[in-house]
């Protein structure tokens, strides 16, 4: 912020070039690991846009009388949601530091 407002910069235009992008930077990390937590600790992901899962894989596994199947297609959904966040986000990540 000295270093802006030392160049002239007003508060605000020193807040959206200067310090706005270094913190996003720095909390990009922190809400990409919170976010896929979120995931994978709970079974909403409908905001994704997919049911909830495992009351799909209940009725499934009631339906077809295969208790083991359904589960481990849910899990194969889950591991697939949460290792492309995760890659598509240490992409963003990794963009971020080129500018370092």
């Amino acid at each position: 912020m000295e270093a802006a407002r030392s160049l002239g910069m007003p508060y605000r235009m020193a807040m959206r070039y200067v310090i706005y992008p270094q913190a996003f930077k720095n909390i990009l990390p922190a809400l990409v690991n919170e976010f896929i937590v979120v995931i994978k600790e709970s079974s909403i992901v409908s905001i994704i846009g997919i049911h909830e899962l495992m009351y799909n894989a209940d009725t499934i596994r009631g339906i077809t009388f295969r208790p083991f199947e359904p589960l481990i297609i849910t899990a194969i959904i889950y591991f697939i949601l949460t290792t492309s966040l995760s890659k598509l986000l240490g992409k963003l990540e990794g963009r971020l530091k080129l500018s370092d």
